[in-house]
């Protein structure tokens, strides 16, 4: 058996355990050492005094005072004593009762060295003890509060529920701890989708306002951070194409056909690749978050990719709507598609979700990827195939920014190999 099922997967639900389980256990040891030691004790003791008051009764009885033993038994003993001459005693009648109290009440009828049975099946109503004394009959009806002490409950009824009120305020307590932390995670689950999250107040325990802290100071350095890069890529992007511009004009006063045509493909490919690093930069600028159909989704993304002689083909088993930012999500989604359109003539799009995510398959036949080589792929700059660079703009940044684009919305992209032997991209995000 697997205990750590049993453990609760919330803070909230093992902090309670690690109260519950001390107190419950202390509440069980106390009522269990309470039965041993006082509950059995003053049992016992009272059952003795019951028999020792009927041994006076008995007593009498043999001295031929039975009026004066009824009497004595009903003013000072709390006994409404029956006695019968020449009746036997049933046996048959009796019916042995468990527990602690008839256990220590026989024992202590055994002391009187007479045949008894007893009946404790109605004890709210008085213990019924019959006692053969010769040939006559002695039934004696012993009232509870002889027998039975309610102090004893009581006090085990007001433990249980101290324990339970004492569990209640810790339920509450730990519930107002434990929220700035389930504020921090959603907040903490916004921002690393890329989201705009609020600042949050520092509240709780010293040790979450800490933490609280901490999360906005590194909240401001990424944001910092992020805009001076974006900005620092703008402005060279800027202050490159001004140089570009001007060689295209000069490129265009140019006689020498020959040497113009490579010159103005370097260009077009330095300006390519320009972009390309931009749009690396884009993936993390803001974007409006939008209700984004599926089904619809994929399907206008695959018409946006020019397909020549390959065969793409989708197949779409989900009809949910989920959120984001639809232009990073087709400039992810697209990239994909495309880096495999360049190395396959099959390529087949598979959507489906289960009850937390959905799955965007990208399965192609081309050459595929080596698996100890699936997380390099994803690095900037990287690419596999020297051949591959031939490729004008190719700058080794598309699965980069469509893995970044995914990240930022909760999700991830894995790569595997496909079903055509090829690649298969396997991205992931929540609904």
């Amino acid at each position: 058996m697997n205990y750590r099922k049993l453990i609760p997967s919330s803070l909230l639900g093992r902090s309670l355990i690690l109260i519950f389980v001390p107190l419950i256990s202390v509440v069980i040891l106390t009522c269990f050492v309470f039965y041993i030691t006082s509950w059995n004790i003053i049992t016992k003791r009272l059952s003795q005094s019951v028999v020792a008051d009927i041994n006076v009764i008995v007593k009498l009885i043999d001295q031929d005072l039975e009026s004066k033993a009824i009497a004595i038994a009903k003013e000072d003993f709390k006994m409404d004593v029956n006695y019968k001459k020449d009746v036997d005693l049933n046996p048959l009648s009796f019916r042995p009762e468990r527990g602690i109290l008839s256990i220590r009440l026989r024992q202590a009828l055994e002391e009187l060295k007479k045949p008894f049975i007893y009946d404790l099946s109605n004890l709210d109503q008085g213990a019924k003890i019959a006692i053969q004394l010769d040939q006559d009959l002695l039934i004696i009806n012993v009232n509870k509060d002889r027998l039975y002490s309610e102090t004893a409950f009581v006090f085990l009824l007001w433990m249980i529920f101290a324990s339970l009120v004492l569990l209640i305020i810790a339920y509450y307590f730990m519930k107002g701890q434990i929220r700035p932390l389930k504020r921090l995670a959603i907040i903490a689950e916004t921002f690393g989708r890329g989201l705009d999250a609020p600042e949050l107040k520092g509240s709780g325990a010293l040790e979450i306002r800490q933490t609280t802290n901490a999360f906005n100071q590194m909240r401001t350095r990424i944001n910092r951070f992020l805009k001076q890069r974006t900005d620092m890529l703008a402005g060279v992007s800027h202050d490159l194409r001004t140089p570009l511009t001007r060689m295209k004009l000069q490129l265009s006063l140019m006689k020498d056909e020959n040497g113009k045509k490579e010159l103005e493909n370097d260009i077009n490919e330095m300006t390519a690749m320009l972009d390309s690093y931009v749009s690396f930069v884009r993936g993390e600028a803001p974007e409006p978050i939008e209700q984004i159909n599926l089904g619809e989704f994929i399907e206008e993304v695959c018409k946006s990719v020019k397909v020549k002689d390959q065969k793409l083909s989708i197949n779409i088993n989900s009809k949910i709507n989920t959120s984001g930012r639809p232009l990073q999500l087709k400039r992810s989604i697209k990239n994909i598609i495309e880096n495999a359109l360049r190395y396959a003539n099959k390529i087949q799009v598979d959507v489906y979700n289960d009850d937390d995510n959905f799955y965007i398959l990208i399965s192609d036949n081309g050459p595929g990827i080596p698996e100890k080589k699936y997380e390099e792929v994803f690095k900037p700059f990287i690419t596999l195939d020297p051949s591959r660079n031939k490729l004008k703009g190719e700058s080794g940044l598309g699965l980069t920014i469509a893995r970044d684009i995914v990240r930022s919305h909760g999700g991830d992209i894995k790569l595997s190999k496909s079903d055509f032997g090829g690649l298969k991209t396997i991205i992931n995000l929540p609904i």
